[in-house]
């Protein structure tokens, strides 16, 4: 370390401190991914990989004081040692559901060793370091505005800026003949399209004038609804990020719908229902992750419960759900199937969809068996009993 050999812990408060220039020093924390550092010491361009990489094994974080593109540069050779040591396979893999907490429990590892080095920011959302872009917009959309310094991993602030782009640019959606939803920070994007393809083309039950999208994210699939015809489209969700993003996606794009918040369901009935809660029934272990773990399948089971009290006579519910939690041993078909008959529902059709995501081709993927066995499936449910059922 070439500046600010000394250290300091931290107390309680929501805030680091660290010693500089013979002085205590202390900045608010700002972070969604992890709690304040108990050691600091600042760091400069003057610091080797080995010896920043070693002091992050070790729990101590590295408040950046040089420039910020050898802060960039310095976190990606922290990367390279942390995943050096996985190249290289064992003669035997772990799979299902061992691989998978195998497999969190090394991200886990590696996002709070990258997260180690921090960087400081000024009131407005400044970066006051050479060489940094300007970040306020980026930071003013993913936080609001701020009128006091602060310190935040730079890994973090990386994903703030490339969230103020992907809002941006946004992410174009064949089912809406190619126009784009704009995500934004800590709100699910729908890259992985199979899931809107799905709701796409599936069958609207005749007569259907009215929907629900439960747990709406960035309002995509209550575009497609309204798109397809359904005159009134009630979109819903708990989080503010997701219901201010629906907000502007659906004006944008012009669509009628009304976006509300609620947990799950909104007051009274439709004749259609959708619903794409998180993929595995698992608990998050940032707020970020909430989109992807549904702890205990509470939303899924939220959902199936309280169908049947808010859909119109002769309606349908459609359930949009990977069986990647299956592949990895987190739940089972036999559950899935019985969650329905304790909600007194029917499946009538099923239709799926295998992913086309990068990560179900690559062999290197610790999780590769599940992700390649996966399929997306949209499940039509009505009240009742009897019926088809479609083939496990």
């Amino acid at each position: 370390m070439s500046a600010g050999q000394g250290r300091a812990d931290v107390s309680d408060e929501p805030g680091v401190g660290w010693f500089e220039d013979d002085r205590g020093r202390r900045a608010r924390w700002r972070s969604e991914t992890a709690p304040p550092p108990r050691r600091v010491t600042a760091a400069d361009d003057g610091t080797r990989a080995d010896d920043a990489y070693r002091a992050a094994c070790e729990g101590t974080a590295l408040l950046w004081r040089g420039d910020f593109q050898n802060a960039r540069q310095l976190v990606q050779a922290i990367a390279r040692r942390i995943d050096a040591p996985t190249r290289k396979r064992k003669k035997t893999e772990p799979s299902g559901l061992q691989a998978f907490h195998l497999f969190r429990q090394a991200r886990a590892q590696r996002a709070r060793t990258l997260g180690m080095v921090l960087v400081p920011v000024e009131a407005g959302h400044v970066v006051p370091l050479r060489r940094a872009p300007d970040v306020r917009d980026a930071c003013t959309e993913a936080y609001g505005p701020c009128e006091e310094p602060y310190v935040v991993p730079l890994r973090e602030l990386l994903g703030v800026i490339g969230a103020h782009e992907w809002r941006r640019k946004g992410v174009p959606v064949p089912a809406l003949g190619g126009d784009r939803v704009h995500p934004h920070y800590g709100v699910f994007s729908p890259i992985r399209g199979e899931y809107v393809d799905l709701v796409a083309r599936a069958p609207i039950p005749p007569g259907v004038t009215s929907a629900f999208d439960i747990g709406t994210g960035t309002g995509v699939l209550a575009a497609v609804l309204a798109r397809r015809g359904v005159g009134r489209v009630v979109a819903t969700d708990v989080d503010p990020r997701a219901l201010a993003c629906a907000r502007e996606n659906v004006e944008r794009l012009q669509v009628p719908v009304d976006v509300v918040q609620a947990d799950l369901y909104p007051d009274g009935r439709a004749g259609l229902v959708v619903c794409n809660p998180p993929w595995l029934p698992a608990k998050p272990a940032t707020p970020l992750e909430r989109a992807v773990y549904d702890p205990g399948g509470r939303m899924l089971r939220g959902f199936l419960d309280g169908l049947g009290d808010h859909l119109e006579p002769g309606g349908e519910g459609w359930l949009i759900l990977s069986d990647l939690a299956e592949h990895l041993g987190l739940r089972a078909r036999d559950d899935l199937t019985a969650a329905f008959a304790a909600a007194g529902l029917q499946v009538i059709d099923r239709l799926d969809a295998a992913p086309v995501h990068p990560k179900a081709a690559d062999a290197d993927d610790p999780l590769h068996a599940a992700r390649s066995a996966e399929v997306t499936s949209l499940w039509r449910l009505r009240c009742g009993s009897g019926g088809p059922t479609p083939a496990r």
